[in-house]
Protein backbone atom coordinates (compact mmCIF):
# COMPACT_ATOMS: atom_id res chain seq x y z
CA UNK A 1 0.00 0.00 0.00
CA UNK A 2 1.76 3.02 -1.38
CA UNK A 3 -1.05 5.61 0.46
CA UNK A 4 -0.30 6.86 4.01
CA UNK A 5 -1.08 5.22 7.20
CA UNK A 6 0.11 8.10 9.46
CA UNK A 7 -2.84 9.78 11.49
CA UNK A 8 -0.57 12.74 12.90
CA UNK A 9 -2.15 15.93 12.77
CA UNK A 10 -5.77 17.28 11.92
CA UNK A 11 -7.96 14.95 9.94
CA UNK A 12 -11.50 16.10 9.76
CA UNK A 13 -14.22 13.26 9.30
CA UNK A 14 -16.25 13.82 6.33
CA UNK A 15 -19.64 14.84 6.19
CA UNK A 16 -21.87 12.82 3.89
CA UNK A 17 -23.98 15.02 1.14
CA UNK A 18 -27.36 14.00 0.56
CA UNK A 19 -29.55 15.92 -1.99
CA UNK A 20 -33.32 16.70 -0.66
CA UNK A 21 -34.26 13.38 -2.12
CA UNK A 22 -31.90 11.72 0.27
CA UNK A 23 -29.52 9.81 -2.31
CA UNK A 24 -25.49 10.81 -1.99
CA UNK A 25 -24.30 14.12 -3.65
CA UNK A 26 -20.99 13.03 -4.89
CA UNK A 27 -20.77 16.40 -6.71
CA UNK A 28 -20.66 17.83 -3.43
CA UNK A 29 -18.41 15.50 -1.59
CA UNK A 30 -16.13 15.87 -4.39
CA UNK A 31 -15.82 19.70 -3.08
CA UNK A 32 -15.46 18.64 -0.04
CA UNK A 33 -12.71 16.90 -0.46
CA UNK A 34 -11.01 19.66 -2.08
CA UNK A 35 -11.88 22.45 0.40
CA UNK A 36 -10.31 20.45 2.84
CA UNK A 37 -7.29 19.31 1.12
CA UNK A 38 -6.68 22.60 0.00
CA UNK A 39 -6.60 24.21 3.51
CA UNK A 40 -3.69 21.36 4.33
CA UNK A 41 -5.51 18.45 6.09
CA UNK A 42 -2.86 15.99 7.21
CA UNK A 43 -5.55 13.22 6.09
CA UNK A 44 -9.29 12.36 5.40
CA UNK A 45 -12.15 9.89 7.35
CA UNK A 46 -15.14 8.79 5.98
CA UNK A 47 -17.59 6.51 7.73
CA UNK A 48 -17.34 7.97 10.59
CA UNK A 49 -20.11 9.29 13.39
CA UNK A 50 -20.05 12.73 12.04
CA UNK A 51 -20.73 11.05 8.24
CA UNK A 52 -23.78 9.31 9.13
CA UNK A 53 -21.95 6.40 8.43
CA UNK A 54 -24.59 4.38 10.25
CA UNK A 55 -27.15 5.49 6.82
CA UNK A 56 -25.01 4.36 4.49
CA UNK A 57 -25.18 0.75 2.11
CA UNK A 58 -22.26 -1.24 1.41
CA UNK A 59 -22.60 0.19 -2.31
CA UNK A 60 -22.51 3.71 -0.92
CA UNK A 61 -19.21 3.11 0.89
CA UNK A 62 -17.59 2.22 -2.39
CA UNK A 63 -18.79 5.14 -4.27
CA UNK A 64 -17.99 7.32 -1.38
CA UNK A 65 -14.38 6.01 -0.99
CA UNK A 66 -13.69 6.12 -4.82
CA UNK A 67 -14.70 10.14 -4.76
CA UNK A 68 -12.40 10.52 -1.91
CA UNK A 69 -10.14 8.66 -2.69
CA UNK A 70 -9.33 10.26 -5.94
CA UNK A 71 -9.77 13.95 -4.66
CA UNK A 72 -6.94 13.11 -2.15
CA UNK A 73 -4.24 12.22 -4.28
CA UNK A 74 -2.16 8.85 -3.68
CA UNK A 75 -0.44 9.71 -0.63
CA UNK A 76 -3.07 11.26 2.15
CA UNK A 77 -3.91 8.62 4.73
CA UNK A 78 -7.96 7.98 4.52
CA UNK A 79 -9.46 6.70 7.86
CA UNK A 80 -12.97 4.36 7.16
CA UNK A 81 -15.29 4.01 9.72
CA UNK A 82 -15.62 0.18 10.46
CA UNK A 83 -19.04 -0.18 12.86
CA UNK A 84 -20.41 -3.93 13.05
CA UNK A 85 -22.40 -5.69 15.41
CA UNK A 86 -20.57 -8.96 15.51
CA UNK A 87 -16.32 -9.63 14.49
CA UNK A 88 -17.02 -11.28 11.32
CA UNK A 89 -18.87 -8.10 9.78
CA UNK A 90 -16.40 -5.67 10.90
CA UNK A 91 -13.78 -7.88 9.06
CA UNK A 92 -15.76 -7.47 6.01
CA UNK A 93 -16.53 -4.58 6.83
CA UNK A 94 -12.50 -3.60 6.75
CA UNK A 95 -11.77 -5.37 3.50
CA UNK A 96 -14.00 -3.04 1.44
CA UNK A 97 -12.65 -0.73 2.73
CA UNK A 98 -9.50 -1.35 2.14
CA UNK A 99 -10.04 -2.74 -1.15
CA UNK A 100 -11.98 0.77 -1.85
CA UNK A 101 -8.37 2.47 -1.57
CA UNK A 102 -8.54 3.51 2.72
CA UNK A 103 -5.34 3.27 4.59
CA UNK A 104 -6.51 2.74 8.23
CA UNK A 105 -9.59 1.40 9.96
CA UNK A 106 -11.12 3.35 12.00
CA UNK A 107 -12.92 0.22 14.65
CA UNK A 108 -15.67 0.46 17.02
CA UNK A 109 -16.38 -2.63 19.68
CA UNK A 110 -19.40 -4.20 19.37
CA UNK A 111 -21.93 -3.10 20.56
CA UNK A 112 -25.12 -3.72 20.69
CA UNK A 113 -24.55 -7.06 22.95
CA UNK A 114 -21.79 -5.55 25.03
CA UNK A 115 -18.57 -7.69 24.95
CA UNK A 116 -16.44 -8.70 28.05
CA UNK A 117 -12.94 -7.34 28.01
CA UNK A 118 -11.99 -10.82 27.18
CA UNK A 119 -14.12 -10.56 23.94
CA UNK A 120 -13.33 -7.27 22.97
CA UNK A 121 -8.90 -8.30 23.35
CA UNK A 122 -10.30 -11.55 20.82
CA UNK A 123 -12.38 -8.75 18.15
CA UNK A 124 -9.38 -6.29 17.74
CA UNK A 125 -6.81 -9.17 17.76
CA UNK A 126 -9.09 -10.83 14.50
CA UNK A 127 -9.59 -7.49 12.84
CA UNK A 128 -6.35 -6.41 13.41
CA UNK A 129 -4.84 -9.24 11.37
CA UNK A 130 -8.02 -10.33 9.05
CA UNK A 131 -9.09 -6.87 8.27
CA UNK A 132 -6.38 -5.99 5.94
CA UNK A 133 -5.96 -2.43 7.31
CA UNK A 134 -3.96 -0.88 10.63
CA UNK A 135 -6.36 -0.26 13.20
CA UNK A 136 -7.68 2.65 15.26
CA UNK A 137 -9.47 1.72 18.14
CA UNK A 138 -12.58 4.43 18.29
CA UNK A 139 -13.24 4.35 22.32
CA UNK A 140 -16.90 6.59 21.78
CA UNK A 141 -18.54 4.97 25.03
CA UNK A 142 -21.42 7.65 24.53
CA UNK A 143 -21.93 6.39 21.32
CA UNK A 144 -21.35 2.40 21.86
CA UNK A 145 -22.34 2.11 25.26
CA UNK A 146 -18.58 0.05 25.21
CA UNK A 147 -16.34 1.10 28.10
CA UNK A 148 -12.18 0.51 26.91
CA UNK A 149 -10.66 1.58 30.10
CA UNK A 150 -6.98 2.70 29.88
CA UNK A 151 -5.98 -0.69 31.19
CA UNK A 152 -7.72 -2.78 28.22
CA UNK A 153 -7.08 -0.01 25.68
CA UNK A 154 -2.92 -0.59 26.62
CA UNK A 155 -3.96 -4.58 26.31
CA UNK A 156 -5.27 -4.07 22.49
CA UNK A 157 -1.99 -1.92 22.13
CA UNK A 158 0.42 -5.24 22.08
CA UNK A 159 -1.96 -6.92 19.40
CA UNK A 160 -0.72 -6.79 15.63
CA UNK A 161 -2.60 -4.48 13.43
CA UNK A 162 -3.54 -1.86 16.35
CA UNK A 163 -1.28 1.16 15.66
CA UNK A 164 -3.48 3.93 16.92
CA UNK A 165 -6.34 4.85 19.36
CA UNK A 166 -8.95 7.68 19.07
CA UNK A 167 -10.25 8.52 22.77
CA UNK A 168 -13.86 10.36 22.93
CA UNK A 169 -14.51 9.22 26.64
CA UNK A 170 -15.25 12.24 28.94
CA UNK A 171 -13.40 13.80 30.34
CA UNK A 172 -10.59 13.23 27.02
CA UNK A 173 -7.80 15.37 28.12
CA UNK A 174 -6.93 13.25 31.66
CA UNK A 175 -7.42 9.55 29.46
CA UNK A 176 -5.37 11.04 25.96
CA UNK A 177 -2.43 11.43 28.96
CA UNK A 178 -2.46 8.34 31.08
CA UNK A 179 -3.14 6.29 27.73
CA UNK A 180 -0.02 8.69 25.74
CA UNK A 181 2.01 7.71 28.71
CA UNK A 182 1.90 4.27 29.38
CA UNK A 183 1.38 2.92 25.58
CA UNK A 184 4.13 2.19 23.42
CA UNK A 185 5.54 4.95 21.24
CA UNK A 186 4.10 3.06 18.35
CA UNK A 187 0.42 3.64 19.77
CA UNK A 188 -0.61 6.95 18.16
CA UNK A 189 -3.09 8.70 20.37
CA UNK A 190 -5.74 11.04 18.32
CA UNK A 191 -9.13 13.13 19.86
CA UNK A 192 -12.44 13.43 18.63
CA UNK A 193 -15.69 15.01 20.32
CA UNK A 194 -15.44 17.60 17.23
CA UNK A 195 -12.00 18.88 18.92
CA UNK A 196 -13.76 20.19 22.12
CA UNK A 197 -10.56 19.83 24.54
CA UNK A 198 -7.91 19.46 21.55
CA UNK A 199 -5.40 21.88 22.93
CA UNK A 200 -5.53 20.06 26.10
CA UNK A 201 -5.49 16.81 24.78
CA UNK A 202 -2.37 17.87 22.22
CA UNK A 203 -1.02 18.76 26.29
CA UNK A 204 -1.21 15.66 27.34
CA UNK A 205 0.47 13.54 24.41
CA UNK A 206 -1.83 13.40 21.69
CA UNK A 207 -0.44 13.60 18.29
CA UNK A 208 -4.10 14.27 16.28
CA UNK A 209 -7.68 15.12 16.38
CA UNK A 210 -10.43 14.29 13.89
CA UNK A 211 -13.51 16.27 14.23
CA UNK A 212 -15.91 17.40 11.96
CA UNK A 213 -15.34 18.67 8.35
CA UNK A 214 -16.87 22.53 8.72
CA UNK A 215 -14.09 24.59 9.98
CA UNK A 216 -10.40 22.96 8.71
CA UNK A 217 -9.51 26.02 7.32
CA UNK A 218 -9.83 27.64 10.76
CA UNK A 219 -8.71 25.64 13.29
CA UNK A 220 -5.71 24.46 11.48
CA UNK A 221 -3.32 27.47 12.14
CA UNK A 222 -4.80 27.13 16.42
CA UNK A 223 -2.78 23.86 16.05
CA UNK A 224 0.05 25.40 14.40
CA UNK A 225 0.73 28.58 17.26
CA UNK A 226 3.62 27.93 18.14
CA UNK A 227 2.76 30.94 21.00
CA UNK A 228 0.39 28.92 23.57
CA UNK A 229 -1.95 32.69 24.05
CA UNK A 230 -2.37 33.15 20.46
CA UNK A 231 -3.51 28.89 20.10
CA UNK A 232 -6.23 29.38 23.20
CA UNK A 233 -7.11 32.97 21.63
CA UNK A 234 -7.78 31.36 18.09
CA UNK A 235 -9.46 28.30 19.98
CA UNK A 236 -11.76 30.47 21.84
CA UNK A 237 -12.68 32.20 18.75
CA UNK A 238 -13.69 28.76 17.38
CA UNK A 239 -15.44 27.35 20.43
CA UNK A 240 -19.18 28.67 19.79
CA UNK A 241 -19.05 26.74 16.64
CA UNK A 242 -17.33 23.52 18.26
CA UNK A 243 -19.87 23.60 20.96
CA UNK A 244 -22.70 23.58 18.00
CA UNK A 245 -21.54 20.64 15.95
CA UNK A 246 -21.90 18.25 19.41
CA UNK A 247 -25.30 18.61 20.02
CA UNK A 248 -27.13 14.96 20.02
CA UNK A 249 -29.63 14.03 17.38
CA UNK A 250 -28.72 17.85 15.37
CA UNK A 251 -25.32 17.70 15.11
CA UNK A 252 -25.50 15.88 11.61
CA UNK A 253 -27.74 19.13 10.23
CA UNK A 254 -25.17 22.03 11.83
CA UNK A 255 -22.23 20.41 10.36
CA UNK A 256 -23.94 20.11 6.84
CA UNK A 257 -25.23 23.76 7.56
CA UNK A 258 -21.81 25.18 8.14
CA UNK A 259 -20.94 23.84 4.88
CA UNK A 260 -24.05 24.98 2.62
CA UNK A 261 -23.42 28.58 4.27
CA UNK A 262 -19.85 28.49 3.60
CA UNK A 263 -20.65 27.07 -0.62
CA UNK A 264 -19.05 23.62 -0.29
CA UNK A 265 -22.23 21.36 -0.47
CA UNK A 266 -25.49 22.06 -2.08
CA UNK A 267 -28.04 20.65 0.73
CA UNK A 268 -28.06 19.79 4.56
CA UNK A 269 -30.32 16.98 3.97
CA UNK A 270 -30.18 14.48 6.37
CA UNK A 271 -31.41 11.08 6.89
CA UNK A 272 -33.49 9.52 9.70
CA UNK A 273 -32.77 9.28 12.24
CA UNK A 274 -30.88 12.29 12.35
CA UNK A 275 -32.78 15.35 12.18
CA UNK A 276 -32.98 19.10 10.50
CA UNK A 277 -32.19 21.49 13.24
CA UNK A 278 -34.91 24.01 14.38
CA UNK A 279 -35.35 27.47 12.75
CA UNK A 280 -34.32 28.89 16.28
CA UNK A 281 -31.38 27.00 16.41
CA UNK A 282 -30.20 27.89 13.03
CA UNK A 283 -30.75 31.61 13.83
CA UNK A 284 -28.21 31.19 17.14
CA UNK A 285 -25.75 29.16 14.36
CA UNK A 286 -26.14 32.77 11.67
CA UNK A 287 -25.47 34.51 14.68
CA UNK A 288 -22.09 32.59 15.78
CA UNK A 289 -21.03 32.24 11.51
CA UNK A 290 -21.18 36.25 11.62
CA UNK A 291 -19.14 36.47 14.19
CA UNK A 292 -16.53 34.43 13.10
CA UNK A 293 -17.25 36.04 9.70
CA UNK A 294 -18.18 33.39 7.71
Amino acid sequence: MSRSTDVRGLIPVLATPFHPDGSLDLASLARLVDFSVGHGVAGLAVFGFASEGFTLTAAERREILAVVTAGAGPDLPIVAGVSATGTRDAVEQSRAAAEAGASVGMVVPPYMVKPSPAQIVDFYGTVGTEGGLPVMVQDAPASTGVQLPVPLILELSKLDGIASVKVETQPTAPKVGAVAEAAPDSLAVLGGQNALFVLEEYARGAVGTMPASEFPDLLGPVLAATDPAEARAGFNRLLPLIRFGLQPGIAWSIHKHVLVRRGVIASATVRPPASDADAGTLAALAAVLEDLGL
